[in-house]
């Protein structure tokens, strides 16, 4: 039985990949927030890759497309996540920017601290609340990697995030219907 905010244990591997500069603080509080709420094994890394092929000069932003398909040919197994953490301002062609994006019930995700931040909105510094928000994110793209789709449940972490005022009001925690389905696609029910 598992107790309120996770879900049931079973084999499955996240990766927790920093792509360039993150403080190591930051990398070890989402790490740890991940494998509380989804009960995997959860490992923590720092690489650095040349990101200037995924960039787009006209839009002076990164292609989260390409990102997410570099990212889905690392290494892993079956029962293996990756997401990707990165510091840079993201978009897919139909958006002007995204917080993050995953593969629906597939094994890559990536999220983005550039949006994040309280200065970018003309408020004062507030790190503990980025990186609560950035928490959130990690844990809505992982639940698209585990087959969730978005929740109408207001405090559900799955709800949608237009908007950074949209992360702020939910919970970083998946809701009971939602647990349930992660908890059923673990057993392979």
């Amino acid at each position: 039985m598992t107790s309120p905010g996770q879900v049931s244990r079973h084999p499955c591997n996240i990766a927790v990949v920093s792509f360039g500069y993150m403080e190591k603080e930051l990398l070890e509080k989402v790490a740890a927030s991940v494998k509380k709420e989804f009960l995997c094994d959860v490992s923590s890394s720092v690489t650095h890759t040349d990101l200037s092929p995924f960039f787009d000069p006209g839009r002076r932003q990164y292609n989260g497309n390409k990102l997410l398909r570099l990212l889905d040919t690392f290494e892993g197994g079956p029962d293996s996540k990756l997401i990707g953490l990165f510091t840079v301002d993201l978009f897919i062609p139909i958006l002007t920017y995204i917080f993050g994006q995953a593969y629906l019930n597939g094994r890559a995700g990536i999220a983005s601290l550039y949006r994040l931040p309280n200065e970018r909105y003309g408020l004062p510094p507030d790190k503990a609340l980025m990186e609560e928000r950035f928490i959130k994110e990690i844990h809505h793209e992982l639940g698209h990697m585990f087959g969730l789709i978005h929740c109408h449940s207001m405090d559900c972490v799955m709800k949608s995030s237009t908007y950074i005022e949209d992360i702020d009001q939910k919970s970083r925690h998946l809701c009971p219907v939602c647990r349930e389905k992660i908890a059923g696609a673990k057993s392979g029910e």
